[in-house]
This record gives structure tokens, sequence and C-alpha cells, in this order.
């Protein structure tokens, strides 16, 4: 992964609510909006909004249930690195 990358996926993954969505996902392995939404008392289309921006930038993997939507992690350096980095400041 060249720097440039590095410091986009750190930018995207920057924003509290984004922090606490991805603490949430690394706890439960695969969550789904709904249940995001509620967990943070947030609206479903802001925490729907979060996780689209998330996804396209591949620190995160929408699996679709039924009429839901769910996320959860790929298998990659960079993501098991955040959770070791995040997490314990939560």
């Amino acid at each position: 992964m060249h720097l440039n990358e590095l410091a986009k996926l750190m930018r995207t993954a920057g924003d509290t609510s984004r922090l606490k969505i991805l603490c949430i996902i690394f706890n439960k392995r695969k969550v789904c909006v709904g249940d995001i939404a509620n967990e943070l008392n947030l609206s479903i289309a802001i925490v729907s909004h979060h996780l689209q921006v998330m996804s396209k930038e591949k620190l995160l993997i929408p699996v679709r249930e039924g009429k839901r939507i769910c996320y959860e992690l790929p298998k990659d350096p960079f993501v098991k690195d955040l959770k070791k980095l995040i997490c314990k400041y939560k």
C-alpha cells in the first residue's frame, strides 16, 4: 500500500461516527444498518451514508440479506491494524 492510499483510508476512517461504527462491526463481525443506528442512537440515513463511504473505500464489505444490507470487514492487514488501534480507545 502506498502512502497516498493509506492517507485516504485514514481520512475516511477518521470521522468519530465512523470510528464508532467500525468498533461495532469489529466486535460483531457482521452488522446491519438498523442495528448500528439503534446502538449509536443515530438515524438510519446517517449511518447508511457513513457505511457507503467506508464501503466505497473498501473498509467494509456490503452483504445483502433479503431487504437488509449488512456490513462485514474485509480480510485486509490495514483493517486488522485499525482494529488494534481504535477499539482500545472507545
